[in-house]
């Protein structure tokens, strides 16, 4: 049986779920000779992000790293379910799903490496930037043509609220 196209999933996805570090960054860390961790993120990102809170959608944040400047950078992007210093994600995974009474197959994840591999391999659309490491993109069901921190939560987000007509910017699909 051959496998459904991630197309196939889009309609249906209700939640996303992010990693910070090599998917709203490219994975890199700056750090300053008082040992501060810098990370870039993509503003593209950031408004598809925002976009996809203003238009309903779950959106939530899991990520192993604990850097308090980035939980204010989601805040300020309107994202309240923010779980850091996640070292086991399928926890905070499971408490986000009984908090908010999500279905897995609802749900879209996008992440890089290992640490991400349980949580991906129970979603409905697991997906993964072009640089995440081989055994996450073994196990994605879309992998995007943009690096992490680079436009790849910007591209998934994009298409999905396409396919739901809730893109903001609509008004370009036919030119697209």
């Amino acid at each position: 049986m051959e496998d459904k196209s991630y197309k196939e999933y889009l309609e249906h996805i209700t939640t996303f779920i992010f990693d910070v570090d090599g998917v709203l960054t490219d994975g890199s860390v700056t750090v300053t000779t008082t040992g501060e961790m810098l990370r870039t993120m993509n503003i593209k990102d950031g408004y598809a992000l925002k976009t996809a809170v203003d238009q309903g959608f779950n959106v939530c944040i899991i990520s192993g790293g604990s850097n308090e400047g980035v939980r204010l950078r989601l805040k300020g992007l309107g994202i309240t379910d923010i779980y850091l210093g996640a070292h086991n994600k399928i926890e905070q995974l499971n408490d986000y799903f009984e908090k908010k009474g999500v279905r897995s197959e609802n749900v879209l994840y996008m992440g890089d490496d290992i640490p991400d591999y349980p949580v991906m391999k129970g979603i409905g659309l697991p997906c993964c930037p072009q640089d995440a490491v081989p055994e996450i993109k073994g196990i994605s069901k879309y992998i995007s043509h943009k690096n992490g921190g680079q436009g790849a939560v910007r591209d998934i987000i994009e298409q999905v609220l396409k396919v739901q007509d809730k893109w903001s910017g609509n008004f370009s699909a036919k030119y697209d």
